[in-house]
């Protein structure tokens, strides 16, 4: 960068320009953020290679999740999933930045990851003008001789007179309706009715090239240096207090599986204890469990960053009260899984169902891991366990695809349900296709695949021809437009499978005369199209 700074600041700027060209007034997400990640990817490889420094084959392998999630974007629409997908994807460029030269990532504890993430934001904010003023300064003494080009002087000028002449022009029109009227006509002579608009992009583009700047700059000067592997805080607790309060969580624990290990695991025997309902059994006490298994895992981290542990006995106590501890919660987590899994086969799938459920799973595998590492001895190496969790339960979500899966789940417990024909303890309701109202572009597939299935019942299709024709009415109505940077496959796939149904809708009527909207079906029922939320 220093051998050509003109040519960092005119890229970073054009970063900043593609930016705006993407993003101003484009539907969002669509393929406008996987494309804008991939290019500042290549920009910032390309900016450092040129300045001989080379990415580590460590931080190399960053690359591969950042792009999935950054595809993710344009794949996926279900909310959750995007906006995790967002999330991780910049969490990782982040990290990427951060370790582009020595590739120690995977070394990080969990207060490495906040504090560069302090040192990054931090260049975002400095490095770039430390970075100018030390050009300057580097510039060999011959420069002085040559006349200096006036090119930047009057863009530099220009850029601080933009936004001052905007502000002072909107005060003096305001003051005055005649100089008002005049400047506007002047704006329109030069044929930009939109200038504050333009201005507004034009510092914003600025802005956004500078905070890149930053973070290219960080990548170069900051990133290769070793990683000092140190404790941020210091043990300070006693080896006997530690032991008393984990002790004790460890007996309250065990009391509470030992009195409810028969209500835990009884299964529907269960529902008419103490006057329960089907719903309040398979509802109750399953946050309050998740909560418990949460809250245990920052005990133990906490506790076992902090406990001093002098002696191999000390250290081996510790760990066995903390496999008694995630043992405990494991089997309060298999409680807590089996509720909601009798609450899904009772009521069905929604979407918040849906991501307690992998959560509960991916829970579960963090607790059984960190107790490994802390017998191993390797407390460092939590933290990266922590992300990968982390990024595991996104890649489920997107790989899984919720609310196709929503959809199918729900079609099959009806079909199921259908089949078997028996009686039962609840009195289940039919399929809910009203909630599928709710749901992105992701389950059009996968409803418009069991509609055409003709071993369902005749209700249950019809139900999701009502459905259908309902999200085909909305799509129309917006009639939108989309440029090819809001381009979703997601979108492309649906549009692909309500051609497929074209005829077989064309068959159930609007009636949109009054709201809400309605779906009259083939055999006269009618279905409304109003959205509604549940848990």
């Amino acid at each position: 960068m220093k051998k050509n700074p003109n040519r960092f600041w005119v890229l970073v700027i054009l970063l900043g320009w593609v930016f705006d060209f993407l993003f101003w007034e484009k539907p969002v997400p669509g393929i406008n953020f996987f494309l804008y990640v991939v290019l500042c990817l290549a920009t910032g490889i390309y900016i450092l290679y040129t300045d001989g420094l080379r990415l580590s084959r460590r931080s190399g392998l960053l690359l591969l999740p950042i792009a999935f999630f950054a595809a993710v974007t344009f794949i996926r629409q279900e909310p959750m999933t995007v906006f995790l997908s967002v999330a991780m994807t910049i969490f990782l460029l982040g990290i990427f930045a951060l370790t582009f030269i020595n590739g120690e990532w995977m070394k990080y504890g969990l207060l490495d990851y906040l504090f560069g993430f302090l040192r990054l934001f931090g260049s975002m904010l400095a490095r770039p003008i430390g970075f100018t003023a030390e050009v300057r300064r580097e510039q060999p003494s011959t420069a002085s001789d040559k006349r200096p080009s006036p090119i930047w002087p009057v863009v530099r000028g220009v850029v601080i007179a933009l936004p001052v002449i905007a502000i002072f022009a909107s005060l003096l029109s305001a003051a005055d309706p005649i100089f008002a009227k005049r400047f506007g006509d002047f704006i329109k002579l030069f044929n930009i009715d939109n200038l504050p608009e333009y201005i507004f992009r034009f510092v914003y583009i600025l802005v956004f090239a500078y905070a890149l700047a930053g973070v290219f700059l960080h990548a170069a000067q900051k990133s290769g240096e070793a990683m000092e592997e140190k404790n941020f805080i210091s043990p300070f607790l006693g080896f006997t207090e530690s032991t008393i309060v984990l002790g004790s969580v460890v007996v309250l624990f065990v009391a509470f599986v030992a009195i409810q290990f028969q209500y835990f695991f009884g299964g529907q025997a269960n529902i008419h204890i103490d006057g329960y309902t089907y719903s309040e059994y398979a509802r109750k006490g399953f946050g309050e469990l998740v909560a418990v298994a949460f809250f245990s895992l920052l005990l133990l981290l906490g506790l076992g960053a902090i406990t001093r542990r002098e002696t191999d006995a000390q250290r081996r106590t510790f760990t066995s009260l903390g496999v008694a501890l995630v043992g405990l919660v494991l089997v309060m987590l298999v409680s807590a899984f089996q509720r909601l899994a009798l609450y899904e086969y009772a009521y069905g799938f929604s979407r918040l169902r849906t991501y307690t459920h992998v959560f509960v799973i991916w829970l579960a595998l963090l607790l059984v891991a960190v107790v490994i590492l802390e017998a191993l001895r390797r407390e460092r190496s939590i933290g990266l366990t922590m992300v990968l969790a982390s990024l595991g339960f996104v890649v489920s979500l997107s790989l899984l695809n919720v609310d196709g899966f929503i959809v199918k789940q729900n079609v099959q417990r009806e079909q199921r349900e259908n089949t078997a024909n028996t009686s039962s303890l609840l009195e289940r309701p039919d399929l809910d296709a009203q909630y599928f109202l709710d749901l992105s572009d992701d389950a059009v597939p996968t409803m418009v695949a069991a509609f055409t299935d003709t071993s369902l019942p005749y209700d249950v299709r019809e139900k999701l021809g009502a459905a259908l024709t309902c999200k085909r009415y909305e799509r129309k109505q917006g009639n939108q437009v989309y440029p090819w940077q809001a381009f979703h496959l997601s979108r492309y796939q649906a549009d692909i499978a309500f051609e497929t149904v074209k005829q077989e809708l064309d068959t159930y009527k609007i009636i949109d005369k009054d709201w809400p909207v309605k779906v009259e079906t083939p055999n006269g029922k009618e279905f409304s199209c109003s959205q509604y939320y549940y848990d």
